[in-house]
């Protein structure tokens, strides 16, 4: 290397080190004000935390209240427990999930799932508490109330229509049935429920059976209105499994042989509380705390005390679980089994059945879906005299003399 080289590297040697030092110790002294400041948010967060954390702990206190049971996962954050929820989503077997968390757990527990607590319950002296009041538990805001503003009176008014359209929709579903009777139902109540739907919103009549526009479309459509066609879905499961329930439901849909009107309230109460109990429209259901309360029962050894709730945790329930509860049905909970309902047996049940949630909440399409469903079972039964289900295949299979329409 020559003198010249030299001199040339040691010049740019000089020259970056003089840059690097100029560009370091600003950034030093950055650094520091970066941890300065993060730290301080961090001093806050925590006195904020531990104040908020004394006057929880000084409202529980005034309140009477007793901690939790946790639930029963064995690993931290409850990742266990997530685990096995995804698995058991994957065999689209969720509800199975739920129902053993809860028997494992109890009626109330605590959930602390990764880094957020929850509650969970299936009490019915909580759920009143939780679905009879007014802003303390709330789901949507200001949304939810404009919707409910809106939709009353599509439910009020034009009654009679809203049969008609129903009837017109359920000779076209009669019409789809192959003549070998062999058939998913699901997507035709799926069509029946969103032209249905239509004319009761907007007035305008859609003959979405005979549409191919809506084909394969009935899970994105179910997630907006889901009761009626769930609850004719879960009703020709049940019918399909079960055969003495059918006769029953043979003899009571006679009113209907030589007119068509609406079915009775107790004809429509008889489906309401026979399938509903055992496949409720919505399974599962959450609501959030809009401030520090208080839920009335769960807490200590005995699980009678008051429940802490802060605000904004969820608070989780299953009417999917509830309506299995032995202590409340019985014994055969699990059971199809219309009779436990008869001579006022279950006349104080309260909030302990919610097919249709309760309180200022309740649903307000609960008329026109039994209505829907009531009117369609029994057309379809005095169509068909028998009517079976292929386990493997969950195909119905509508068998006997189409009746006039």
């Amino acid at each position: 290397m020559s003198r010249a080289q030299r001199r040339y590297k040691y010049g740019s040697n000089l020259l970056l080190s003089r840059i690097y030092s100029q560009i370091m110790v600003p950034s030093g002294q950055t650094f520091s004000i970066v941890i300065g400041a993060l730290s301080a948010v961090l001093v806050y967060k925590y006195v904020v935390t531990w104040r908020q954390s004394r006057a929880d702990a000084q409202f529980a206190a005034d309140k009477g209240c007793q901690p939790l049971k946790p639930w029963s996962a064995k690993w931290p954050l409850g990742l266990d427990l997530l685990i096995k929820a995804f698995r058991y989503d994957e065999r689209r077997q969720a509800l199975r999930f739920f129902t053993q968390v809860w028997n494992e757990s109890g009626t109330t527990f605590e959930q602390h799932l990764l880094f957020s607590r929850g509650v969970d319950t299936m009490e019915p002296e909580n759920l009143k508490a939780i679905l009879s009041t007014h802003g303390i538990f709330t789901q949507d805001g200001a949304q939810w109330r404009h919707s409910r503003e809106l939709l009353p009176p599509q439910f009020k008014s034009n009654r009679f229509d809203n049969f008609e359209q129903i009837k017109d929709a359920v000779n076209d579903l009669i019409a789809n049935v192959p003549d070998d009777g062999v058939v998913d139902l699901q997507p035709l109540f799926f069509r029946l429920t969103f032209e249905t739907t239509l004319f009761l919103l907007f007035g305008q009549h859609l003959p979405s059976l005979k549409s191919e526009g809506i084909f394969n479309q009935e899970e994105k459509f179910s997630e907006a209105f889901n009761t009626g066609p769930r609850l004719s879905v879960s009703l020709f499961v049940t019918l399909g499994f079960l055969r003495s329930p059918v006769a029953r439901l043979k003899k009571q849909s006679a009113w209907a042989q030589k007119h068509p009107t609406p079915p009775s309230s107790k004809s429509r109460a008889l489906l309401s509380f026979t399938i509903l109990r055992l496949y409720p429209s919505v399974p599962v259901n959450s609501r959030a705390a809009g401030r520090t309360t208080t839920l009335p029962t769960g807490g200590g050894p005995k699980g009678t005390a008051p429940v802490l709730i802060r605000k904004g945790e969820a608070i989780g329930y299953s009417v999917y679980v509830l309506h299995r509860r032995k202590d409340i049905y019985g014994p055969d909970a699990d059971e199809f089994r219309p009779g436990r309902w008869e001579n006022g047996a279950l006349n104080n049940v309260g909030y302990g059945y919610l097919p249709f949630n309760g309180g200022p909440r309740i649903c307000l399409g609960q008329e026109f879906a039994l209505l829907e469903a009531a009117y369609t079972v029994v057309r379809l039964l005095q169509t068909y005299e028998t009517i079976e289900m292929e386990r493997a295949k969950s195909l119905i299979y509508l068998l006997g003399m189409r009746g006039s329409s």
